[in-house]
């Protein structure tokens, strides 16, 4: 995945694009899919709800934050030493993406809020699920012409490979499927106990580790920029577009940590909304808060109430 990802980079998929366009289809595919099964198969609602929370709630506190914690998550560069010119393209280019991740940011604040205001009534139907989607696909296509506008202006094509990385992330959106596949079904056969009573938890804590993995990568190759964006851009296909896709099939009814979770969840964007759009980067005690946060979390939704 990293190796197409690093391919797709080259050919106009650079910075906040490739991580709000690309990335999240690769890491967060398996949640859109157990949203699927489960509103096919009859599944419960807020396990999809919880998996959504989990999942946004790692991203944006806890595989932000300990990055933030070992190296520079900074998306504007330091300061130059005197004497030293800084390049001025460089620093547009810098300045273009720290804009855009605030958009980014912006959007994970008003798809969280529109799904907090639509389940005050304590559930989501088909309509709620119809605007979620149509949200999500939206703000697809203002990432595509985002892309198709760049490539234009500087004379770029897609190239002729990319139906080979279609046909790549095909055959993993396969593999994938029949993986969640089994472990919805063997989910299903289980007596009641701790894993059948948390199912959206224990999925959403595996499936956030491809969003922790790639998180690692990209900090530790100086890209904070890719790292940011592909973190909250991967909140995007949870929420609105999974919770969404499961109220298509049968009402969705909210899991009882839902307003504390969404609290977090947008207290998280807000913090990171103020440290990019002032600072330009997450200073580490902010790291170590997001940490904090992410264990409250969990304490008050899997341990206490669980």
């Amino acid at each position: 995945m990293i190796w197409r990802l690093e391919a797709l980079s080259q050919r106009g998929f650079k910075g906040t694009v490739l991580g709000t366009l690309i990335m999240p289809y690769c890491s967060g595919l398996g949640n859109l899919i157990f949203a699927f099964l489960l509103g096919r198969r009859g599944g419960s609602g807020a396990d999809v709800m919880v998996n959504s929370l989990v999942n946004n709630i790692t991203n944006l506190t806890l595989i932000i934050g300990l990055p933030a914690v070992f190296w520079r998550m900074s998306i504007l560069p330091a300061d130059k030493a005197p004497g030293q010119a800084r390049g001025k393209p460089d620093q547009q280019a810098h300045q273009l993406n720290r804009l855009a991740l605030l958009l980014t940011l912006m959007a994970v604040l008003f798809f969280s809020g529109a799904v907090w205001a639509m389940g005050r009534k304590g559930r989501l139907d088909f309509n709620d699920g119809l605007v979620l989607v149509g949200m999500f696909l939206f703000w697809q296509c203002v990432h595509v012409f985002e892309v198709l506008q760049s490539n234009v202006r500087e004379n770029k094509t897609l190239g002729w490979t990319l139906p080979f990385d279609l046909a790549l992330l095909g055959i993993g959106a396969y593999g994938i499927y029949a993986s969640i596949d089994g472990l919805v079904a063997w989910a299903a056969r289980l007596p009641a106990g701790f894993v059948s009573q948390h199912v959206g938890w224990l999925s959403g804590f595996l499936m956030v580790l491809p969003n922790g993995l790639l998180a690692v990568y990209y900090a530790w190759n100086k890209q904070p920029a890719t790292v940011y964006a592909s973190q909250v851009g991967d909140s995007h296909v949870s929420i609105p577009l999974c919770v969404g896709v499961f109220a298509l099939f049968q009402p969705l009814v909210l899991p009882p940590m839902f307003h504390t979770a969404m609290l977090i969840l947008l207290g998280a964007a807000l913090v990171h909304l103020f440290f990019v759009g002032f600072l330009g980067r997450l200073p580490r005690l902010a790291g170590f808060g997001l940490v904090l946060a992410f264990g409250y979390f969990v304490y008050n939704g899997l341990l206490k109430l669980g």
